[in-house]
């Protein structure tokens, strides 16, 4: 196996987290719950090459196939796999979750072009829920949690198995990559961080990158609230979000994977400054093109 193969990783008995290396984009994580009769899954990958892997590496555990899939959020990297589980699994999402999706489509397709789906049916949720709803594998309690408004998306799902203390919180958790709100809300997000502090958790699977804790959350609210700093200086100079982010200075958070996304992030920030509602439709030309002015001139690239 090299470094960048897909792993799983048990994280109690009846639990384990499928990471996908390195956690740039279209490189998401999974995860899965079974009490060894039924099997709920947590998302799936971006092309159907990656989702028939994480099918096989499911089974490989001795699991049956999932009954049940949850979408943290409609982006396509988490659920353009879903038909690989169907007609087996009964798909569940935010109410949200499911009118993006639909109302996206083929959305990958179009920002990539050049990439290889592979055989994609948009499968969004049949099943959705508006607050809160508790989801029952065997005697194991997964609890399907939205954060309130909106956060990474308008339908984010938190999934926290409450008995295991492991979390699964889909993109509002980037591990060692820059978080990624354009299409959600800043202010939404950095309240999404209160909840899921308050559920307890001791293991923390990101949407992207590596198993962590509880620490993720402080590492992403500072750089959320420099992106709102950032965002407030450069508006009062009349900059605009691109001159702001090439004028910056990263510091710490030169670090991270996919560093260009500062300047998608200052857009979102820029509009909930201008009062715009949180999650209202940013210019998906205008964001993508200055990511690809801040990565050198060269568009952002999948990498599934």
């Amino acid at each position: 196996m090299s470094v960048s193969d897909p792993y799983t990783v048990q994280l109690a008995p009846e639990v384990h987290a499928y990471i996908q290396p390195d956690g740039g984009w279209c490189l998401n994580n999974a995860g899965f719950v079974s009490d060894g009769a039924s099997t709920l899954l947590v998302d799936t990958a971006a092309t159907e090459r990656r989702a028939r892997a994480l099918r096989e590496a499911l089974v490989a555990t001795g699991v049956p196939l999932p009954r049940t899939l949850v979408n943290t959020h409609h982006h396509g990297d988490h659920t353009y796999g879903n038909g690989v589980f169907l007609p087996e699994a009964v798909v569940i999402g935010h109410d949200s979750c499911r009118s993006e999706q639909l109302a996206a489509g083929h959305q990958l397709h179009l920002m990539w072009p050049g990439t290889d789906f592979g055989d994609i049916s948009i499968i969004a949720p049949t099943v959705t829920y508006n607050d809160r709803l508790t989801v029952h594998v065997g005697d194991i309690e997964v609890r399907l949690i939205h954060p309130g408004g909106v956060a990474h998306t308008p339908g984010d799902t938190i999934v926290h198995l409450p008995r295991q203390r492991v979390v699964f919180t889909g993109d509002l958790i980037f591990e060692g990559g820059t978080p990624f709100i354009p299409m959600g809300s800043l202010s939404g997000s950095l309240r999404a961080l209160d909840v899921l502090r308050s559920l307890d958790a001791t293991t923390v699977v990101p949407g992207h990158g590596p198993i962590t804790d509880p620490a993720a959350y402080d590492a992403t609210e500072r750089y959320l609230r420099y992106v709102a700093e950032l965002a407030g200086q450069g508006r009062a100079k009349g900059l605009t979000p691109l001159e702001t982010a090439q004028q910056a200075d990263l510091g710490v958070f030169a670090e991270l994977r996919e560093a260009e996304r500062l300047v998608a992030n200052l857009h979102r920030a820029y509009a909930e400054l201008d009062g715009l509602p949180e999650g209202s439709p940013l210019d998906p030309v205008a964001v993508f093109g200055d990511m690809a002015a801040m990565n050198g001139g060269v568009p952002v690239a999948c990498h599934a």
